[in-house]
């Protein structure tokens, strides 16, 4: 049985989750609008990523005898500059979302909810992940610069990445992970 404390910080959770899953297909929106095919593959997976784990969220919650609550919508940003800008947004996003985790495992460690901190612990990992690839993406692109010719390879690099994520989800779906 989820304590009070931990059900909200859970439903906080929950909004962090949906609106970075918005803010994603924001950013996918604004690179499909821009031409950039391969890294609007790439953020609108991310956006699909974000439900999935707001959803696993949701789940837990209902299994464990809460009740998460469906988070409201606020519009997220849709005007950048250039692809730096969208990355920024997007590793920014994930910063929040590995805050909120954080501080979701403290409080179920202060609540000695062990069933929750295990549960969390997925996460945990899946954000430094998601962190070390918003952060690798930036510094590419700083490598590679903004010229026509650099956000043509920007735009394969970060296509490439959605590729390999998709066929990586295929082949866990494939073995039954």
């Amino acid at each position: 049985m989820l304590t009070p404390i931990v059900e909200s910080a859970l439903n906080e959770q929950i909004a962090i989750e949906s609106h970075s899953s918005n803010t994603y297909l924001a950013l996918a929106s604004w690179c499909d609008a821009k031409g950039m095919e391969g890294a609007a593959k790439f953020f609108y997976l991310q956006s699909d990523e974000e439900r999935a784990h707001m959803l696993r969220l949701f789940r837990y919650m209902n299994d464990s005898g809460g009740q998460a609550i469906t988070p409201g919508l606020s519009a997220p940003r849709t005007e950048f500059k250039d692809i730096l800008e969208v990355v920024e947004n997007f590793l920014q996003g994930e910063v929040k979302v590995s805050d909120g985790i954080n501080k979701l495992v403290y409080i179920a460690t202060q609540e000695k909810d062990y069933t929750t901190l295990n549960f969390l612990q997925w996460y945990v990992a899946e954000q430094h992940e998601e962190e070390t690839t918003a952060r690798n993406i930036k510094d590419k692109i700083n490598l590679i610069g903004l010229e026509a010719n650099g956000l043509y390879l920007i735009d394969k690099e970060i296509g490439r990445l959605a590729a390999a994520e998709t066929a990586s989800k295929t082949s866990d779906a494939e073995s039954g992970n």
